[in-house]
């Protein structure tokens, strides 16, 4: 019986990558992200992108995760740079 030895080793390896390398660009194909979704899945605002750091922190304020100082604080160094 002749065998290949490392060569069919080789094969193999290179074969098994160009499978599932073909696999990922097929389901990557199927399913593709949408703009408005994150990695985990999350529904993110469309226009969460075009948000300014205002805006930004207003929301954080609104949420009570700042305080009225803290608020005040970074919205004077946004309005001054």
């Amino acid at each position: 019986m002749m065998g290949f030895g490392g060569l069919g080793l080789l094969f193999t390896l290179i074969f098994t990558i160009a499978i599932v390398a073909l696999a990922v660009w097929l389901l990557a194909s199927i399913f593709p992200r949408t703009a408005n979704r994150s990695p985990f899945g999350l529904n993110v605002p469309a226009d969460a992108a075009e948000l300014t750091a205002l805006e930004i922190l207003k929301q954080r304020y609104a949420r009570g995760e700042l305080s009225r100082s803290q608020f005040e604080e970074m919205r004077r160094d946004l309005l001054d740079a």
